[in-house]
């Protein structure tokens, strides 16, 4: 049930398609859940990050009770995965990997 939302630089050389799949596996395994990873991929038009010409981040909401080291782990893993698919030059990455709020619902037709 982990959601996840790639935001990137519509400009920069990247399969988001061929990221997710290798990340839906890796945040399964390392968080522990057996749910389905929902996943919104979205370039961005434009950003603002002074020089930098391309920007990717990756944030991971879980359901809470996930240790803050199992967070942390995900995180730098998913930054790895990030170089391996984003060879851009200069480009700015990030990963954030978050409890959800309890105020979290979903509704599934």
């Amino acid at each position: 049930m982990p959601h996840i939302t790639v935001d990137y630089t519509a400009t920069l050389d990247f399969d988001c398609r061929a990221f997710i799949e290798e990340l839906h596996p890796m945040v399964r395994e390392r968080s522990a859940t057996r749910g389905v990873c929902k996943t919104l991929c979205r370039a961005v038009e434009s950003h603002s990050d002074g020089p930098h010409a391309c920007v990717a981040h990756v944030t991971i909401g879980l359901m809470p009770g996930r240790t803050e080291a199992v967070k942390d782990r995900l995180a730098d893993d998913v930054l790895a995965l990030l170089g391996k698919h984003i060879t851009t030059p200069g480009t700015v990455t990030s990963a954030e990997v978050r409890d959800l709020p309890t105020s979290y619902r979903i509704h599934t037709p």
